[in-house]
Formats: structure tokens, C-alpha cells, sequence
């Protein structure tokens, strides 16, 4: 159904005060603050008309429209070009013979039943944008955005002279905006935003759109557009102006230097356009009293001008993400004319802000929202800042704060709702100011260095008040009283890595996530059962001294998304109410004293994505239905249990898995050959979804989403490792190590060419090492080691660059080692126990060679000096040095261009650095081998 759905017999004007464009929701560092009063729906203009919406007639008498012959034919044809997975333009043509009644479609009976309304937005279709269209000559609304069109953009388009409205964003449309939308000289909205690689050639055809009053083109390059400010300019009804990620830094002459004209616009985003301070020559002219909204995020600017702080009606300004280092009091400064007194909201995060925050914060008595996190600056959280009347959301987190305000100084007449200073030095006590906040629902003083117990009061100070409460990452001790009265509807609390002892305490039903693990906890949990009916989508308990069995009334979390109770005391057999968790997404039950066999409720559980049940005593077979039922899995841990039988054909069901573990297990029988079906570890890349878990929250900074990663320890290099966050999503490994295994090696297991690790050691195989595991590229970790394995190793190792490390030892191989900087970087240990190899690294000969005296010199290394190997290292930190230049400067210039990525790239480098480990400290490992050697 069209957002301009009308009343009958109604006609709607448009309100210029309520053409705001929505935004798709954002990241914390690209948040568009966008009052609710201001965010705007699609109207009418006064010149269309009521739009009727069936066939036949009403009480009243209306003659209701059928839409014309030639007319239908055209939206036919249009939908005949188009892929429509989800079946949404189904009934057109079908169901139903009128169009006017066609979902998406609208016709105005004043107008001879003409279709003159078409909204497909978000309709999850693709194809091109048939030139049929021209035939609606009547339309003045055309909403083709946020679908996968493909293709130039039409230039019949600008035949189409009706259209108020127009919008072809989110597309993946290429080439040069048509300069014959210039004809559409009745367009009151134009929405170009995102529409893949479009540039535009003269933007002069924009003139003519006298009656413009909403423009978004971000994303379109600008960068050969001379004088598009003077263009702009001369839209004397423009209120909107989005041009994020228009190269605008390349523009060498944006304005001409005879700019006499005045600005209407309201609503300015500037962002992401890699601007110096140099662009505030010609920001000056788009800005005047009208101007409510600026954007001038993710530019490189070192400051603001003072002529800013003289905007008499802005409310919002967004400062994030600026690359270079600003003086926040000078900053302040520079706001404060007129400005001061009417700015609402300052988003001005993930910049390079340093000094403190100074008194100049206390005059901006309308801020009502302000976040200066991940930032540089530094000195005491002043207490002015809570004194402001209007103030009700802070975050200051991630800066160089140390020490709060003096209790005495607190005003007691705070507004503040949500606090967030994590990773302030606010300790070793704890910070009591905060207990005059009397209007809090959100807290987070995570990693502020606290060593102390909480205060008396503390937990009664907010009743049924607090959405979110985060004491994380502290050194915090004590017992937690009773919490059921505590928190409001949907409340996240997060205690987590604090010392905090004693029985778990009853909590709200109110609570949606809670996180006690890595605390002193001891007892049952049978707390939950006060919780039942509630609604708790995630809950950590891990690392705790938790005992005694899971309780019958797990049946009852429905919503449950995350359950992680690894690394306690628990005991007993899983209760087959496990498999009522219908949403389970992870479950960790690793490290405890679980027994008995799986239950076969838990094949019902069939959104589970990651399932490690490591380190218990559980039995029985591996569950069949595990491949067939839980298909969606990338990461199975079932190592170091009591588990026995032949490992089941069906696991190779699953082609998402990541990671495989049935390592130290009772199995026998064969590897199965179908392991090549496992496809994740046959084509690479890998997916955020499936590493983390995300579900809405309104407790979080301007709401959102909160999130989860998951984590496991693999054995990695002969010694457990702990992954995380998105090098767990890298990591590809199988581990069938310590069982009873027999038979050869799969050859079919040589084409998981993306595994990054393979342990099949300390089992009983046989036969000889598959010819082709060359083909393994990515190995970075291959343990053989304690088996029967004969035969020689294969020629094609050599060609495995990325091994660190390398078991091959106490088998029956034999012949030449392989020649490659890799396989003779090892130690000798690694090939022992196998009497008929030879050749360098092991000190036997081969036949034919000369009698070695002494370990083999290594090539690049001469005797009595290091010349060799400092060759080398130079080399190598040349290499990385030239690559991260390189790659840094890439990656940040598509970011730069891509705001929707930034946010993604920011929770994948978290990660990523973790994987990067993996890989230098196996080169640097090597190259010390060399050095030793």
C-alpha cells in the first residue's frame, strides 16, 4: 500500500515543517538525531487529488475507478523485467484486473482514473526500470527506492513531468544522473541517495526545479561540479540538502566569488565528503537563521568558525568522526553566539577532541543530548555539566577523564537519564556522586577502575526505573541484594569480570540480557525460575563456581537468544526442556560435569549457530540429527567427552561450519569422505550474522541493537587459544585428534582448500599422506603426528607457504622431507619417530648426499654473522610496512565513502587484529626458527 494513502474525499497539503527525510537506522558514530515531532511522512501536494482506492461504490454514491486499459499494460510490462523473490507484485494481474486496487499503485478519479501513484519501496525486487513507465503520464509519485534495480538510470524518466515526488535511492543503478530530470520542474522531493556508482556531469539541469524543496544525492560524486553551491542556492524553497559521500573535497571551484543569495535550507548533511577547514568559505552562504540540522561528520576538519555559534535556530549539529585534532574549549567557544542558547543536540564522537571539558559547557542551557565519546579528552568530569536544566542523555566514554564531580558540588535538581563514562578513572572508590542522579535509566561506569564494594542504597536508588546498568570490567566486591524491584521493562544488567560473590539473587522478570560471568558466584540457578515468564533473550553465567543441575523450567524462555553457562560445577543430564529454547542461537555448556546423552529435544532448537559442549562427560553416539536438523551451525564443539561410535555421514549436512571439534572422544571407524561437502571451508569469506547475535534494545544510546559475539578455545599450535569476535569467523578448523580412528586419510579432504587448521593426531590411520594436501594453501596448523601413517611426505608441501606449524612425528613415513623454507624451519622433534626419513631439518642423510656433521646452515644465513637473518627481518618489516601503508590508505578512502560500512568495519577490526596475530606471529615464529637454527 502507498504511504500517500488518503481518506476519501479528503485532499492533504504539503507541511514544509514535516519534510524531513527518515533515516534508516544508523551506527552510534553516524546517528542522525531527528526529533520525532520533525520526521516525515510522504503528503499529498494541494494540486493532487483524493486518492479512490477500489472498484464499485460506496454508501455515498462515490463511483469508484478501474484504471485504464493501456495504463495496466504498462505496470504488466514493468513487472515483467522484474525478479520478485518474495512474490510481492504477485497478485498484479491475477487477483485482480484493476490496477488501481494493485498493491503499490494509486489512481485519483479526478484525473480520468489515471494511475498516478507508484511505491515499490523496500519491496525486495530487482531487474531494470522498464521504459514501459513513460506510459504514466499522469503520475506524480514514483518510489522505486531501497530494492536492486539495476542499470543506467532511465532518462525517460524526465519525460514523466508530473512527479512531485521522487525517489530512487538504495539501488544499484551506474552512470550519469540524466540531465533530463531538469524537466521535472514539479518536483517538490528528489531522492537520489545511494544509488550505487553515479556521478553527476552538469548539475546545472537542478535550476530549473524551481519548486525543489527536499534533495538527497549522497553518494553521487560531485567532484567535477564547479559552482554547484551557486546551483543550489537558487532553489529558493530548498529546506533539505543531503550530500554525504559526494567527493566535494574535489570540487575546485564549489561557488563563484559574486554570491549574493540567501539560503532557505534547514536541514544540511555535509558528511563524509573528506572536507578540510578550508570549506567554510563556502559554507557560509548555505547557512543562515533557518538552518536547524548540520551534518559535518567524517571530514578532516580542524576546527569550526565562529559565524556557526551565531545560528540563531540550530538544534543539532553532528561533529563525529572527524580525523582531525580540535581544542574542545575552543571548540565551545566558537559556539557560543545565539547558537548556545538553542542547540539541543551535539554528536560529536570518534573525533580527535582534546583538552577539558570546560565551565563554557554550563552556558548551553537548551542541550538536551551530548556525546563526546571515544574522544581525547581529558581532566575531571565537571560538575557544571549537570546542571544544565535540559540535559538528559551524556556519554563520555572511551576519553582520558580522571575523577568525577565532588558530591558536594552535584546539583540535586539533574534531569540525566543516561550517564555513560566507561573507561574514565573514576575509582579506586566508588564514584557516590552518581547516587544524586535521582532520574537515571541508564548507567554504564564499565572499566572506571573501581576497587570497592557498591554503597548502602545504591540498588534502591532507581525502582523500576533502570533500563540499563553496566558496572563491567571493575574490581568490584561484595554480595548483590535482591533485585526483582530494580529495573524497567526490556532492562539490561551487565556485571560481568568484577568480583562479586555469593548465591545469585532473584532478579526483575523485566530484565531481556543479563551478564554476571567471570565473577565469584556460587550455588544453583535455580533463580531463573522466578524469572520464567518474563523476557530474557540472553544470559551469560560463565566462569563462575556455579553448581548442582539445569532447572525443568528452561522450557519456559522461549525468547532466549544466547545461554552460556560454560566453565562452572554444573552436573547432571541436560533436561530435554533444553529443546523449547526455540530461538537459541548459542549455547556454551563447555567445562562443566554434564553426563548422559544428548537429548533429542534439542534437534528442535534449529536456530543454533553455535554449540560447544566441550570438556564434560557427556555419552552415547553423535547425534544424527545434529547434521540434519542444525543446519545453521558454523561453530560444533563436543571435544573431551565420553562420546563413541563412527562419526555420522550427516555432519556433512552443515555448510556453514566453521569449526569442527571432536577431538579426545571415543569415535572409530573412518574420516568420512564427505567431508568436501562441509562448503564454508571450501570457499572463504565469511559473515557477521554468523558470528554474532544481535536483537533490539531500548537501552542502549538513542536505542538500538544490542549484540554478542561468540568465542571458543581451539588447540592451535599445540597449546589452547582462545578466539574471539570475528577472527573466530576467519578460523576454520577440524580437529578430529584423540580417538580411535582407522583407515586412510580422505584425498576428498584435500579440497577444504580455506581450512586454516587440521588435527587428526593420536589416532590409528593408516596409509599415506594424501598427494594433493599441497592444495591446502591456508594451512596454517597441520598436526599427523602419533598414527601409522607410511609412505613418503608428498612433494606438494612445499607449496604450503602459510605452515607454522607442522606434526608429523612417531609414524612410519619415510624418504626425502620435502624442500621449502617452511618444512625445514621446523624443529627435528616435529619429524621423530619416523626411521626412514631424511634430509635437512633432521640431521639423517639421504642416499647420495653428503655426511652432515652439523645442523644444515639455512639459506639467507652466513657463518659467524647475522647477515642473513637480518636480511630477512629487514625485508619483512619493509613488507609490512609498504602493505599497511598501502591497505590503511585503501580501506580508509572506501570508508570514507561508504558511511554504511564504517560501522561494520569498526566490529570487524576488533576482531581482525586478533587474526592478524595468528598470521605475523607464525611468519615471526618461523623466521626466529631460522635465527636459531
Amino acid at each position: 500500500m502507498g504511504l500517500y494513502a488518503c481518506k476519501r474525499r479528503e485532499l492533504t497539503t504539503l507541511n514544509v515543517q514535516r519534510l524531513v527525510v527518515v533515516r534508516e537506522s544508523e551506527t552510534t558514530q553516524n546517528k542522525r538525531w531527528i526529533p520525532t515531532a520533525e520526521r516525515p511522512v510522504k503528503n499529498t501536494t494541494a494540486n493532487q487529488l483524493v486518492a479512490v482506492e477500489g472498484g464499485g461504490g460506496d454508501d455515498n454514491g462515490v463511483i469508484r475507478n478501474k484504471c485504464l486499459d493501456k495504463e495496466r499494460d504498462a505496470l504488466l510490462q514493468f513487472k515483467a523485467n522484474l525478479h520478485d523473490p518474495d512474490g510481492r507484485l504477485s497478485t498484479w494481474g491475477t487477483e485482480e484486473d484493476d490496477c488501481c486496487n494493485w498493491i503499490g499503485v494509486r489512481c485519483h478519479s479526478q484525473t480520468g482514473h489515471h494511475v498516478t501513484e507508484l511505491d515499490i519501496s523496500h519491496y525486495n525486487i530487482g531487474g531494470e526500470i522498464s521504459y514501459s513507465l513513460v506510459n504514466l503520464t499522469y503520475l506524480n509519485l514514483l518510489d522505486l527506492s531501497s530494492n536492486s534495480f539495476h542499470g543506467t538510470i532511465p532518462t525517460f524518466i524526465g519525460c514523466l513531468t508530473e512527479l512531485r515526488y521522487l525517489d530512487l535511492s538504495d539501488n544499484s543503478l551506474y552512470g550519469i544522473i540524466p540531465s533530463e530530470f531538469g524537466n521535472l520542474t514539479k518536483l517538490h522531493m528528489l531522492y537520489l541517495r545511494d544509488l550505487g556508482s553515479c556521478r553527476v556531469e552538469n548539475v546545472e539541469w537542478l535550476v530549473h526545479l524551481s519548486h525543489l524543496q527536499q534533495l538527497e544525492m549522497d553518494g553521487i560524486s560531485l567532484a567535477k561540479e564547479n559552482h554547484w553551491v551557486d546551483v543550489i542556492l537558487s532553489l529558493q524553497k530548498l529546506t533539505h540538502l543531503s550530500l554525504l559521500g559526494c567527493e566535494l573535497s574535489h570540487v575546485m571551484y564549489p561557488y563563484s566569488s559574486f554570491l549574493n543569495s540567501s539560503s532557505s535550507i534547514s536541514f544540511l548533511y555535509l558528511g563524509n565528503n573528506n572536507l578540510t577547514s578550508s570549506m567554510f568559505r563556502w559554507l557560509s552562504p548555505l547557512t543562515s537563521d533557518k538552518l536547524r540540522h548540520l551534518d559535518l561528520s567524517s571530514n578532516m576538519l580542524d576546527g569550526i568558525p565562529k559565524y556557526l555559534g551565531n545560528l540563531c535556530r540550530l538544534e543539532h549539529f553532528e561533529f563525529h568522526n572527524n580525523s582531525a585534532v580540535v581544542s574542545f574549549p575552543d571548540f565551545l567557544n566558537n559556539l557560543s553566539g545565539c547558537t548556545l542558547r538553542t542547540l539541543a543536540e551535539l554528536e560529536a564522537s570518534h573525533s580527535h577532541f582534546t583538552g577539558p571539558l570546560s565551565d563554557m559547557i554550563e552556558k548551553f542551557s537548551s542541550l538536551e543530548r551530548l556525546s563526546l565519546s571515544s574522544n581525547q579528552l581529558n581532566g575531571a568530569i565537571n560538575e557544571k555539566l549537570f546542571e544544565l536544566p535540559n540535559l538528559l542523555d551524556i556519554d563520555l566514554s572511551q576519553n582520558s577523564f580522571e575523577g568525577g564531580p565532588f558530591l558536594d558540588h552535584m546539583s540535586k535538581l539533574s534531569y540525566v537519564e543516561y550517564l555513560n563514562v566507561s573507561s574514565a578513572k573514576l575509582g579506586p572508590c566508588f564514584p557516590k556522586w552518581i547516587q544524586t542522579l535521582k532520574h537515571l535509566t541508564r548507567l554504564d561506569i564499565a572499566n572506571t577502575r573501581i576497587s570497592d564494594t557498591i554503597p548502602l542504597g545504591f540498588w534502591d536508588m532507581w525502582p523500576s526505573q533502570l533500563q540499563y546498568l553496566n558496572l563491567s570490567s571493575n574490581n568490584i566486591s561484595g554480595k548483590i541484594p535482591d533485585l526483582s524491584s530494580n529495573f524497567d521493562y526490556n532492562a539490561v544488567i551487565d556485571l560481568r569480570s568484577n568480583n562479586f560473590s555469593g548465591l545469585i539473587p532473584n532478579v526483575s522478570s523485566t530484565v531481556q540480557s543479563l551478564n554476571l560471568s567471570k565473577n565469584k558466584f556460587y550455588g544453583g540457578i535455580y533463580f531463573l525460575c522466578q524469572i520464567a515468564d518474563g523476557y530474557l533473550r540472553f544470559l551469560d553465567l560463565s566462569d563462575n563456581f556455579l553448581t548442582g543441575h539445569l532447572p525443568d523450567c528452561l522450557w519456559h524462555f522461549k525468547e532466549l537468544k544466547i545461554l552460556n553457562l560454560g566453565n562452572n560445577n554444573l552436573s547432571g543430564r541436560l533436561p530435554p526442556a533444553v529443546g523449547c529454547l526455540i530461538e537459541l542461537e548459542a549455547l556454551y555448556l563447555y567445562k562443566n560435569n554434564f553426563s548422559g546423552e544428548l537429548p533429542l529435544s534439542l534437534r528442535s532448537c534449529t536456530s543454533l549457530t553455535s554449540l560447544n559442549l566441550g570438556a564434560n562427560k557427556f555419552s552415547g553416539n553423535v547425534p544424527v540429527w545434529i547434521g540434519e536438523n542444525l543446519t545453521r551451525l558454523y561453530v560444533l564443539i563436543l571435544s573431551s567427552n565420553n562420546f563413541f561410535g563412527t562419526i555420522p555421514l550427516q555432519l556433512c549436512q552443515l555448510p556453514n561450519l566453521h569449526i569442527l571439534d571432536l577431538s579426545r572422544n571415543h569415535l572409530h571407524g573412518t574420516i568420512p569422505s564427505c567431508l568436501n561437502n562441509l562448503t564454508s571451508m571450501v570457499q572463504g569469506g565469511f559473515s557477521a550474522t554468523q558470528i554474532g547475535h544481535f536483537f533490539y534494545s531500548i537501552s542502549h544510546f538513542w536505542h538500538g541493537s544490542t549484540s554478542y559475539f561468540d568465542h571458543a578455545v581451539i588447540e592451535w599450535q599445540g597449546a589452547e587459544r582462545e578466539f574471539i569476535r570475528f577472527n573466530l569467523g576467519l578460523l576454520k578448523t577440524i580437529d578430529l585428534s584423540s580417538n580411535n580412528l582407522t583407515g586412510t586419510i580422505p584425498l576428498e579432504l584435500t579440497s577444504l582448500v580455506e581450512l586454516v587448521a587440521l588435527n587428526l593426531s593420536k589416532n590409528t590411520l593408516l596409509g599415506e599422506i594424501p598427494w594433493k594436501i599441497g592444495q591446502m594453501g591456508n594451512l596454517s596448523v597441520l598436526d599427523l603426528s602419533r598414527n601409522n601413517l607410511s609412505g613418503g611426505m608428498p612433494s606438494s608441501m612445499s607449496q604450503m607457504n602459510f605452515l607454522g606449524y607442522l606434526d608429523v612425528s612417531y609414524n612410519n613415513l619415510s624418504g626425502r622431507i620435502p624442500s621449502s623454507t617452511q618444512l625445514q624451519s621446523f624443529e627435528p622433534s616435529r619429524y621423530d619417530g619416523n626411521p626412514g626419513l631424511c634430509g635437512p631439518p633432521i640431521y639423517k642423510t639421504c642416499h647420495g648426499d653428503e655426511e652432515l656433521e652439523e645442523p644444515p646452515v639455512v639459506v639467507g644465513r652466513n657463518e659467524g654473522d647475522e647477515e642473513g637473518v637480518g636480511e630477512v627481518w629487514g625485508w619483512f618489516y619493509i613488507g609490512v610496512g609498504t602493505g599497511f601503508a598501502t591497505g590503511f590508505w585503501i580501506a580508509c578512502g572506501v570508508l570514507l565513502l561508504n558511511h554504511r560500512g564504517r560501522h561494520a568495519f569498526s566490529l570487524f577490526f576488533d576482531g581482525f587484529k586478533d587474526w592478524v596475530y595468528v598470521k605475523v606471529v607464525v611468519f615471526v615464529a618461523n623466521l626466529q626458527k631460522v635465527r636459531q637454527t
